[in-house]
């Protein structure tokens, strides 16, 4: 029995190389997402050495694809759209536009035909999810006014896309594969009323159906209390819907499974599905970058650089020079228009979903994939650049002027510094990290004996609750430094780990324990083997929940009267 095979040797190598230049690519402070994408150009056929599978790797990026899309729905906010309508929707179409028209500018002058032009300019217009949220969060301006603009920009980019990738099949059905008009104009509006049709459908077999399956169905699922199952449904749903959309509505797979998320991001379990389908998504979602990286040919870098170079000053420049107008037109400062501008100076993975559709439809030619492949590299590695230079400009501002962008752009900020974050004279206080089902009860417990307590927490939803319980909220992840010093390390007597990733919690404890040695420290773990990483780590104590559930049970069960001991009469 052979043990090598293709689909054995591209996962193997693939997540190998991917995690090798990610942590290469961490390392230099730049996206991990550029080391997936140089591990797929060295397992491509482009460069010496290993050759992945040409077949194989669509399928793997296909599914890729199904869970980023079903991840974007997941994580889907209208709430949060709507609260920056006024400028975010404008704005990002306005910016959209301008970026597919300097892209079809730059294709007419290389003699492509208009509508390849069109489709190489919108996949430069939409910049990545992951890259700005990143460097939003790194900053601390998730929770600003700029980071909600930039936030609910990206929604609209995202739209978009999805509405692109609906309508592009449609076009490819109706244009000949040179652009020019294969059919009548009435059967160009008969074939897209049908395609608007097949999705209306859709979404309303979705909104009337899958609203109440989905939730009945996690609901009984996660009654079994086996996490395998409900992992396994999580993602039948995903992959379920995905294809269950193409085959029986003829619309795309990416649509399906951004409806899939949505719906059950209504659910009261969408944490629990984020959570436990995270590891898959993100683990394909690897492979997604890595096949996106096997198709990019790097020679164009020498035997086009001054296309490259072009194609990078649309994104880089172009687009982002649009946006800084755009937001200056609607009144904003100029640090809320820079940090725009900045969040949107690059492209990422919806740039790769539609140029492969566009080439795989044969409406963009290949030489445009890579240039939006090569553009996309060189952006992601200049955006932390750009946004040091955007902290350093900011930096030599003088006092008044700085004191004037809060009054103007920070209005929300300084409202939540004065409700939300903590306060100054905080002191003596518990970090409860996590508010989920273990911390927000703990956090509740602490403060009925009247501990002073700090949370801080990643998912907004749960910053929302604990904001709404009263409790001063950092949002973001322990690991990160400005987050920690946020919480007021130095001035606390405990801190609680609350979380359930006790090996990602080790290296957090260590860094509070640099910062404050008189800190205890108590974390929560589910094997002998996380609570010995977590006192090698500093750690005070380690609660293994399991052993402590079963210590109250056995203590509840001798409470009962057949195994109570007798009293003794004296």
């Amino acid at each position: 029995m052979p043990h090598h095979t293709s689909l054995i040797a591209i996962l193997c190598v693939g997540f190998v190389l991917a995690f090798v230049l990610g942590m290469v690519a961490q390392r230099l402070r730049l996206s991990p997402l550029v080391g997936y994408l140089v591990a797929g150009i060295i397992a491509g056929p482009f460069t010496p050495g290993f050759v992945g599978d040409q077949s194989l790797a669509p399928q793997l990026a296909e599914i890729g694809v199904i869970l980023l899309m079903f991840g974007v729905g997941l994580h889907f906010s209208l709430k949060d759209l709507m609260a920056v309508k006024a400028i975010a929707i404008p704005g990002a179409i306005v910016q959209i536009t301008v970026a597919t028209l300097l892209g079809w500018g730059l294709s007419a002058l290389l003699g492509w035909p208009t509508l390849h032009g069109v489709i190489f300019g919108f996949s430069l217009a939409t910049a990545s999810t992951v890259v700005l949220l990143r460097a939003m969060e790194e900053r601390r301006l998730l929770e600003t006014r700029r980071g909600r603009i930039a936030v609910g920009w990206l929604i609209v980019e995202d739209l978009a896309c999805v509405l692109a990738l609906v309508l592009m099949p449609v076009v490819a059905s109706v244009l000949g594969t040179n652009g020019e008009q294969a059919i009548t104009f009435g059967d160009v509006v008969v074939k897209i009323l049908t395609t608007l049709i097949q999705v209306g459908l859709f979404v309303a077999v979705m909104l009337v159906v899958g609203r109440r399956v989905i939730p009945w169905l996690l609901e009984h699922t996660a009654g079994t209390g086996s996490r395998e199952l409900f992992t396994l449904a999580v993602l039948s749903i995903a992959l379920g819907i995905a294809v269950g959309s193409a085959e029986l509505f003829g619309v795309s797979f990416a649509l399906g499974a951004f409806f899939a998320g949505m719906l059950l991001n209504e659910s009261e379990l969408s944490h629990k599905a984020a959570q436990d389908s995270l590891p898959m998504r993100d683990a394909f979602a690897v492979l997604f970058f890595v096949s996106v990286g096997m198709l990019f040919d790097p020679h164009i870098l020498v035997e086009q650089p001054l296309l490259v170079l072009a194609t990078a000053f649309i994104i880089v420049f172009g687009k982002s020079a649009a946006a800084y107008l755009i937001v200056r037109a609607f009144g904003h400062p100029r640090s809320t228009a820079l940090t725009i501008s900045a969040s949107l100076a690059q492209i990422g993975e919806f740039a790769f979903i539609i140029a492969g559709l566009g080439v795989t439809l044969e409406l963009m030619p290949s030489e445009a994939q890579d240039l939006v492949l090569a553009g996309a590299l060189i952006s992601i590695m200049l955006n932390p650049l750009i946004f040091r230079l955007l902290d350093r400009w900011q930096a030599r501002q003088d006092e008044g002027e700085r004191a004037q962008q809060a009054r103007d752009a920070d209005a929300v900020l300084a409202a939540d510094a004065a409700t939300h974050h903590v306060p100054d004279e905080v002191t003596d206080h518990a970090i409860v990290v996590g508010y989920g089902r273990v911390g927000n009860q703990l956090a509740a417990l602490l403060k009925a004996r009247g501990v002073p307590v700090v949370v801080v927490e990643g998912d907004a939803d749960r910053v929302a609750s604990a904001r709404e319980a009263d409790f001063p909220t950092v949002r973001g992840n322990i690991a990160s430094e400005q987050v920690m010093l946020e919480a007021r390390p130095e001035r606390a007597k405990m801190a609680v780990f609350a979380i359930p990733h006790a090996l990602e919690a080790g290296e957090a404890i260590a860094r509070l324990k640099a910062l404050n040695p008189g800190l205890t420290v108590l974390a929560r773990a589910h094997s002998d083997t996380e609570v010995r990483h977590l006192l090698e780590h500093g750690a005070d104590g380690a609660v293994l929940a399991e052993r402590e559930l079963a210590y109250s049970l056995a203590e509840m069960v001798m409470a009962t009267p057949p195994y109570r001991p007798a009293r003794t009469v004296g």
